[in-house]
């Protein structure tokens, strides 16, 4: 079944139950500031767990103690869709609360 493609009200919406995702030109985006470098790491490993899971992947970039995701639907002419919320909910829950930035 093809994933339909959110309305800028839709997407709006959305954000606003997700603090410090926005949405950066047709991408979600959310970067995390961990107390280190190794639990960065382990950070892009549990959103790979996920991602896994869910069978829809980001971008992922791992700097010292920081991670940035970057989502959209390829499959959907790379629209946000429900599945790039669904997979930014799933980061958020497992980022540590010390994480934002």
């Amino acid at each position: 079944m093809p994933v339909e493609p959110l309305s800028q009200k839709e997407i709006e919406d959305r954000l606003a139950e997700l603090p410090g995702w926005s949405l950066d030109g047709d991408r979600l985006t959310r970067s995390y500031r961990l107390g280190s470098h190794f639990a960065a790491t382990a950070m892009v490993v549990h959103i790979a767990q996920v991602q896994e899971e869910l069978d829809h992947h980001s971008d992922l970039t791992l700097g010292y103690d920081t991670v940035s995701v970057s989502v959209h639907t390829h499959s959907a002419g790379g629209a946000v869709t429900e599945k790039d919320f669904r997979l930014a909910r799933r980061v958020q829950d497992l980022a540590p609360v010390h994480g934002a930035h």
